[in-house]
């Protein structure tokens, strides 16, 4: 019982780098996702085409595989380019194949959203006057972000568990450090994690609980 406060702290400072990798995933995989949503949407086939394609193989593929690829890639392939060293490199590399990822998933997300507002609004508002900046923003904006707010708040959570994957290139995170102590014969610190994991999970449930109630008045 003496290990328990380090074994505590320990835990709680690698679980930080699940939330850094967390953090910066969500932080540019959404522009990102809605850039590409727009890019497979294009009426130019050279442009939806490839960005279609780049998206099936992505989503249709493990990311631990995907992981893998990007940290080994470079190295393997005598690519002019490398990670940095030590934990900088393999966070960052584990960073990059998150964001490439969930912006793909995202980006199907988005252009599900977008597409399922009916033609007739948009038609509406041009009859009106509206240039189409303001049809999209007055008209359809809203409609768009209840509609993908669901399916949105399920990839984030699935994000928080997925975090955990970062570890296949020597990441730190709080599962391969809880491994460390199973290996010394302790179990607990093990179930632990899922005590972290509970209670990050609960926290954003009840944030996109409140944002789907907040925007139950736009009636899809």
């Amino acid at each position: 019982m003496t290990q328990l406060p380090l074994i505590i702290q320990r835990l709680s400072e690698s679980f930080l780098l699940n939330w850094n990798l967390f953090a910066l995933t969500l932080l540019f995989s959404v522009p990102l996702g809605l850039i590409v949503a727009l890019g497979s949407m294009s009426r130019c086939k050279l442009v939806q085409g490839p960005v279609r394609t780049f998206v099936w193989s992505i989503r249709g593929t493990p990311l631990m595989l995907q992981l893998i690829v990007i940290f080994y890639g470079p190295g393997l392939m005598n690519l002019p380019f490398s990670w940095p060293g030590g934990d900088t490199g393999r966070f960052t590399a584990a960073t990059v194949a998150f964001v490439i990822n969930y912006a793909c998933y995202f980006s199907e997300i988005f252009r599900g959203g977008i597409q399922s507002i009916p033609k007739g609004q948009y038609e509406a508002g041009q009859v009106l006057g509206m240039t189409k900046p303001q049809i999209f923003v007055k008209v359809t904006l809203m409609q768009v972000i209840k509609r993908i707010i669901p399916p949105s708040g399920n990839e984030v959570i699935t994000l928080v568990k997925d975090t955990s994957l970062a570890r296949i290139i020597s990441n730190k995170e709080i599962i391969m450090m809880a491994g460390e102590y199973t290996n010394q014969g302790l179990i607990w610190p093990l179930f632990a994690t899922g005590i972290y994991f509970l209670v990050f999970v609960g926290v954003l449930t009840l944030l996109f609980g409140q944002i789907e109630r907040k925007l139950e008045y736009f009636k899809a």
